[in-house]
């Protein structure tokens, strides 16, 4: 596709309006602060192409699934995050004639997401067919000090006539969800009212009964002076509008000043909302717009000393990673352990917005490095309290024992409704365990453990000793019927991936037992009681993990997919002709799954996350036989070629992933940005950065650093807490230097020497980065 939008350090730029793109655009402007959030939908109507979208975190629905249903152990429902009450609408009429974009010529048009500040901007002029021309002016953010609140400042300026504008602000409940299965709408309208200069609009979901209440208030202000108008109200049965009938002269600037607030029953009693609502809306309207823009500001401001990055010398990757990292801080802020991260975060609804495996493999890393530590805690307390579902999860396919965590959930309870990914997609277990060692590794917090993270461990390595199959002859332990993380092969047997971190979870639970048992003996006896643990279960997992198979092969010197897999045709991608690309959107799904062709890393993930158990040279064999053959169709895959490729020392193969993982949305890689920003795996461009260019290890309770210099960039740094410590790599062709923000020193490892940054100190490393 071609780029439409400028390459700012800051700021995302759009200069034109194309109807072509609205979409695309509603997507990437998109504006959230991990309570709330929404697309970038124009504030006045729009006729022309949209997904109008504004989301409430934890507000979901169980919209009945079209196939499938009739399977035992198959899932009644797919949950979906509900587009919900839209907020910002304000209604412009002139003469009888609305301003709509889809029907009136626009010049001069300009988007902008201040990603500096957390806002959004827009204006533009429209000559209406009725002849009359305006200009407008907005501008809008939800607010990450008061997460209930919305505000938008929107001008109307008359550029050839004097008359009457007609304003109706209003909140919309009559929406919904693009994704819906049977075309059914979610919500019925509780309790509305409209009084002076506002209103308020009550829904219920049709299931579950989630309630959520939006109160709006605004102010309009000509030529500077506050209007005090009558206003009519408007009361439908999802809809509250009040109508003002603004008399103004040519070129006389009108101001719409629209402040709401949403809150919902997962916060607040039924009987609270509409108190609730208002009295949000108060304070923030007494504050005043200037006032809240500017604690947006300083908010972000915060936001940026944590996690910013900087590039010096490739606008288009700087653009990138910030934009990257806006959307995470955007979407999760893990005040709430009842919420996760949805694959879309706010600015879609594809995917549903439900908790993929993306947190735990892409997502964990980023808040682990950016955040206080209580925030990735969080998303594994998330799964923690889901482990009851997880064992239930099991036993509806047929296990007596263990937890099977679902691909897809709100609740814990398996939402997903492709028959390949919610049976066979098992290595997500893997994932769950994964993120307990990431987590305990980069903090140091053993403590975790006892308190929460061994008993998930035990389900997990339950559930693979009873999934695997002892064949006699072969004195090997098998997994049949799997899909690993590579969806374009489904119902392979001993897929390489999955059989590692089968093993590899049962390694790690039976070192987190040893650990109890040796420093939290109480804690132990506790775990092992109610647990019921026994020395034979234990006893069978170091069997499995000593006679687990692991298909490879031996010629090659590689680890092979899944048993078979070279008896596949293998022609790289290079070979194919460009018509072919994407394959998920040429090809039938049957010449894809009896093609070599890979989606994600599959292998290649394995050694991504157990990057230390393996040499340069086995990561070197893999790379360079199963990256030619990768199209990269899922989004979370170029990451995790660029951070191999970085330490394989492939330097243009790892600018190449890098720029495809962090422009993907950006340039609409996979032509699929309109259905919303793939937000999860913009933590795995975090990662490409950090864990990639940077090197970043732990090791023996160390942070290592590794870092190398894609020739492209003068310079690069980035910033990293660390166990108390924030500290801020600066890596140049000549030095890297390590700055300590805290007062807190910090034990470090650059390249093989070890350092010790002390309290507001700095550390330059002597030795040469390497320039890949």
């Amino acid at each position: 596709m071609k780029q439409y939008l400028k390459i700012d350090e800051w700021s995302i730029i759009e200069e034109s309006f194309d109807p072509h793109t609205q979409e695309i655009s509603e997507s990437v402007f998109s504006l959230g602060n991990g309570y709330m959030g929404g697309r970038a939908n124009f504030e006045e109507k729009y006729s022309g192409p949209s997904l109008q979208g504004s989301y409430m975190a934890g507000v979901y629905y169980p919209d009945k699934t079209r196939v499938g249903w009739w399977k035992n152990g198959y899932p009644e429902y797919f949950a979906k995050v509900l587009n919900s009450t839209n907020w910002i609408g304000i209604d412009i009429e002139i003469d009888g004639t609305p301003l709509d974009l889809a029907a009136s010529t626009v010049s001069e048009f300009r988007r902008v997401l201040n990603m500096k500040e957390g806002t959004l901007s827009r204006s533009f002029t429209a000559a209406l067919e009725n002849g009359k021309e305006v200009k407008v002016e907005s501008i809008r953010f939800v607010s990450m000090t008061r997460r209930e609140i919305g505000a938008i400042r929107y001008s109307v300026t008359p550029l050839n006539f004097s008359g009457t504008i007609t304003v109706n602000p209003y909140l919309d409940g009559d929406i919904k969800n693009k994704d819906s299965n049977y075309d059914e709408k979610f919500w019925n309208a509780v309790e509305k009212n409209s009084f002076p200069n506002g209103g308020y609009l009550t829904l219920k979901t049709k299931k579950l009964d989630f309630h959520v209440t939006t109160a709006m208030a605004y102010d309009i202000a000509v030529a500077g002076e506050k209007l005090e108008a009558e206003a009519e109200s408007v009361l439908l049965e999802k809809y509250v509008g009040n109508i003002v009938q603004v008399p103004v002269k040519e070129c006389e600037q009108v101001v719409i000043y629209k402040y709401t607030a949403s809150v919902t029953s997962r916060n607040y009693g039924l009987g609270q909302l509409v108190e609730a609502a208002q009295s949000a809306l108060q304070s923030a309207r007494d504050a005043g717009f200037v006032a809240l823009l500017t604690e947006q500001a300083e908010a972000w401001k915060d936001k940026w000393k944590e996690s910013d990055i900087i590039i010096e010398g490739d606008p288009s990757a700087q653009q990138a990673i910030r934009f990257n990292i806006f959307q995470l801080n955007q979407t999760y802020t893990g005040e709430d352990d009842r919420l996760n991260i949805g694959p879309k975060g706010f600015t879609g609804e594809k995917y549903g917005g439900s908790t993929y495996w993306d947190t735990e493999a892409y997502c964990v890393p980023f808040y682990l490095s950016t955040a206080d530590s209580s925030i990735a805690r969080n998303l594994l307390i998330y799964r923690y309290k889901h482990l009851e579902q997880a064992k239930e999860n099991a036993r509806k396919l047929g296990f007596t024992k263990g937890a099977l965590y679902p691909m897809v959930t709100m609740n814990g309870e398996e939402c997903h409704n492709e028959w390949e990914i919610t049976f066979e997609e098992i290595h997500r277990n893997g994932a769950i365990a994964y993120a307990i060692y990431n987590y305990v590794n980069y903090t140091g917090d053993k403590s975790y453990l006892g308190q929460y993270g061994l008993e998930v461990l035990v389900e997990i390595s339950r559930f693979w000793e009873e999934r695997v199959h002892y064949v006699p002859h072969k004195d090997k332990y098998v997994m049949l019927g799997v899909t690993g993380p590579n969806e374009y092969e489904n119902n392979v047997n001993n897929n390489w991936y999955t059989n590692r971190i089968a093993a590899w979870t049962m390694e790690y639970t039976l070192e987190a037992l040893t650990y109890l048992q040796e420093n939290e003996e109480t804690r132990y006896a506790e775990l092992v009681d109610k647990l019921g643990l026994l020395e034979s279960e234990t006893d069978k997992w170091q069997d499995i993990i000593a006679k687990i198979h692991y298909p490879l092969d031996e010629e090659k010197g590689i680890f092979l997919q899944q048993d078979g897999f070279l008896d596949k045709q293998i022609i790289p991608v290079k070979e194919l002709a460009p018509e072919h690309l994407p394959l998920n959107q040429k090809w039938s799904w049957d010449r894809i799954l009896r093609s070599c062709y890979i989606k994600q890393a599959d292998v290649l993930q394995g050694l991504y996350f157990l990057n230390d158990r393996y040499d340069l040279e086995t990561k070197k064999r893999n790379y360079d036989f199963y990256e030619p053959i990768t199209v990269h169709e899922s989004s979370l895959s170029p990451c995790i070629h660029a951070i191999l490729a970085c330490e394989l020392g492939y330097k243009e193969k790892a600018y190449e992933m890098y720029l495809r993982t962090s422009r993907l949305d950006l340039d609409n890689y996979n032509n699929d940005t309109e259905d919303g920003c793939h937000t999860t795996s913009m933590a795995g461009t975090w990662m490409s950065i950090v864990h990639g260019f940077g090197g970043l290890r732990v090791l023996g309770g160390r942070l290592v650093l590794k870092p190398s210099n894609p020739g492209h960039w003068t310079s690069y740094s980035f910033k990293i807490m660390f166990r108390g410590s924030r500290l801020k790599v600066t890596v140049t062709d000549q030095e890297i230097i390590v700055a300590n923000e805290t007062e807190i020193p910090a034990a470090i490892t650059i390249y093989d020497q070890e350092y010790t940054v002390g309290g507001l100190g700095t550390v330059t490393s002597q030795d040469t980065p390497a320039i890949i």
